[in-house]
């Protein structure tokens, strides 16, 4: 709908905002699709990002100084969505919704007074349209509550239910008259049945308050976090399938929730789901008693490894001989169509075990080759026995189940399948050690073990909502943990543990951070507490600015972390210019991935020297931002090249300096 520049953070696109950003009504898309739906016969309520959230959840340009206020925009901004909102008037529109998700966000006063200001502004503009304010993702704070219900122009406000309970208590006690109320009270971040009469109970309690007409049943938020429809799981286990609600389900929850509200509750459904439910909390397949005991011993102990980290990296290095600088790759390397071919013909039992073995082990020979040939200090396997970080080892851990089609959008056109944990999660055979004795076997240089960690396996899956998420995350630290153990007797001297979404996790609200990075670290720290001084333990983190939890990850006690760096325009620097010493290994990556553009040896030395002047030489690792699997070897081979002779030429005007 504007016009202004736009860089991935975390999984979403953000604009870059500054003082001379001009905003146009750049994009009629949301008119069209209106006109669309209207031409088929279907009224839609068109659905806009509201003007305070998205200047909010924009960013300062490059070169704008971090103190300017977003918010000073707003004049600039309002004057396009009246522009819209005068089509959308034209074209038939009766209802429109605007998402300001940020009101569940910790605000100030300036940044509260914003939203009375946006919307007395457009109160004009909408005159004459039902206007819903919808929030999600967290509790709604009091001050935050009294803003919204009074914002001028609005006729409808919509919470979430499931992750904002609290929220509850606000609207009970105080619900302006008149309104209408959409509960959101059929979750639309996960894939679970409803509890259907657990909501009715809730939404007849509303009832009283809002009024029997204007009380309106709703999902949580937006349904594009969940799957479409299981309809398209016909290998799905039927149990299984009987306890999920994808989108398509979902919205015939809705349906009947609201059929009961009105007197016309259908008993049959009600049962059924009710039987599901039942079947799901008994059931055998949930509960592993071993895992659960082996979980509730973890409690008491803070599971740090015995030795400060300066003295592991001295026992490492001794064991490792590694140059100053050393250079490495996070994990991934290219994934070309024929590995994929590869892959796909044998889960189709196209082609043999051994077939599959032999291709797959040719696929490393030639990246440990590579890596020798660029003279690469730390190698790795390249994966390409992996689908997805997340997937390949959910399918091979207990209490995981997978959909065929259940797809989910990751960021732009990228899209994952999340796997669904449903039960109490345990490791019943080594996930990795085969292939990493493999790749070891064909080199004298350390050859990395890789695992996802358990806060990004929990993370980027459904995750069961019948314990506290860190429960799980406890259980999933303790299968990984056998499997770092279980590396580091087959001879793995380097076992890196990445926790790409450790800060995606993050709880909006910031009296909620501390619980979540004490359970997130802790998990971290349950997979790797029992190995010797000499075994060297990796970490790599991408996809988020992490300078507000640096002190966490610090704590997280890795021997070395390989961070996301240049495609943030190095931002991360900047926590050690303010004075954060950080004293274990680190490789703040010095090319983006994302790219095809290949970095010259010149600029990536000039990104090692930056580095160099706020972190000391022995604990610099050389490294690219994140995995290679997404670029072609075209690009990936003259990329580390460079990256390489950056690095050498960087060790040698240090020795020259000596």
């Amino acid at each position: 709908m504007f016009c202004c520049y736009l860089s991935l953070c975390s999984h979403f696109i953000v604009p870059e905002l500054g003082p001379r950003t001009k905003f146009s009504y750049a994009s009629h898309k949301a008119v069209s699709e209106y006109k669309e739906a209207k031409a088929l016969g279907i009224d839609t309520v068109p659905v806009l990002i509201g003007p305070v959230s998205y200047l909010l959840l924009s960013k300062p340009a490059k070169g704008v100084e971090k103190s300017f206020s977003l918010l000073s925009l707003l004049g600039s901004i309002l004057p396009i969505y009246k522009e819209v909102v005068a089509e959308l008037k034209a074209a038939g529109a009766s209802w429109i919704q605007f998402d300001e998700p940020t009101l569940v966000k910790d605000l100030d006063a300036h940044e509260l007074a914003a939203f009375s200001s946006a919307y007395a502004e457009l109160e004009s503009a909408v005159s004459g349209l039902n206007v819903l304010i919808e929030t999600y993702f967290a509790d709604i704070p009091a001050e935050s509550y009294k803003t919204l219900t009074s914002l001028s122009g609005v006729t409808a406000y919509g919470f979430d239910l499931i992750r904002g309970a609290k929220t509850l208590d606000l609207i009970r006690s105080s619900f302006p008259s008149g309104k209408y109320l959409f509960a959101g009270v059929v979750d639309g971040r996960n894939i679970w049945a409803d509890d259907l009469a657990a909501s009715l109970s809730t939404l007849q309690s509303l009832e009283v308050v809002a009024g029997k007409d204007k009380l309106v049943v709703s999902t949580s938020c937006s349904l594009m976090h969940t799957a479409v429809d299981l309809v398209n799981e016909t290998k799905l286990d039927d149990e299984i399938k009987s306890w999920l609600a994808f989108a398509a389900q979902k919205v015939v929850e809705v349906n009947a929730l609201a059929k009961a509200l009105a007197g016309q509750k259908d008993e049959a459904y009600f049962a059924a789901n009710a039987a599901a439910l039942a079947s799901r909390k008994s059931s055998p397949r949930v509960t592993n008693e071993e895992v659960q005991k082996a979980a509730a011993a973890l409690k008491g102990s803070d599971h740090r490894r015995a030795t400060n980290v300066s003295a592991r990296l001295d026992a490492q290095q001794k064991k490792l001989n590694l140059p100053i600088l050393p250079t490495t790759t996070i994990g991934s390397f290219p994934q070309t169509v024929e590995l994929r071919r590869v892959r796909r013909e044998y889960k189709a039992k196209k082609i043999s075990e051994e077939e599959y073995v032999s291709a797959i082990k040719e696929e490393i020979s030639k990246v440990v080759k590579i890596q020798e040939e660029l003279d690469i200090d730390v190698l790795v396997h390249g994966e390409p026995e992996r689908n997805d970080m997340v997937e390949y080892f959910g399918e091979q851990l207990s209490g995981f189940a997978f959909t065929a089609n259940g797809w989910v959008q990751s960021y732009g056109s990228r899209c994952v399948k999340p796997p669904i944990i449903y039960g109490d999660v345990s490791r019943p055979n080594p996930m990795t050690v085969f292939w990493s004795k493999t790749a070891q076997s064909m080199t004298s240089r350390p050859m990395k073990g890789m695992l996802t960690g358990p806060v990004t396996i929990l993370n980027w899956s459904f995750v069961r909502n019948d314990q506290p998420r860190f429960e799980t995350c406890y259980q999933i630290a303790l299968a990984i943990k056998k499997e770092v153990e279980d590396l580091e007797a087959a001879g793995i001297q380097v076992i890196q543990i990445d926790e790409a979404a450790l800060r995606e996790g993050l709880p909006l609200r910031k009296s909620e951070h501390a619980f979540y990075l004490d359970w997130a670290v802790h998990s971290f720290r349950i997979t790797n507490c029992g190995v010797q001084d000499t075994t060297q333990i990796h970490t790599h983190m991408c996809y988020s600015n992490f300078n507000d939890i640096i002190h966490s990850i610090i704590d997280m006690d890795a021997d070395v972390i390989t961070i996301e760096n240049s495609r943030s325009d190095e931002k991360l620097l900047s926590v050690f210019r303010e004075g954060v010493k950080y004293g274990a290994g680190i490789g703040p990556g010095v090319y983006d991935i994302h790219s095809p553009r290949i970095p010259t040896t010149e600029e990536i030395a000039d990104r090692i020297n930056k580095m160099l002047a706020v972190l000391d030489t022995n604990i610099l690792w050389v490294n690219p931002d994140c995995g290679l699997k997404t670029r072609k070897y075209t690009e990936v081979k003259p990329a580390l090249t460079n990256m390489v002779s950056a690095t050498k030429l960087i060790r040698t005007q240090l020795a020259s300096a000596k």
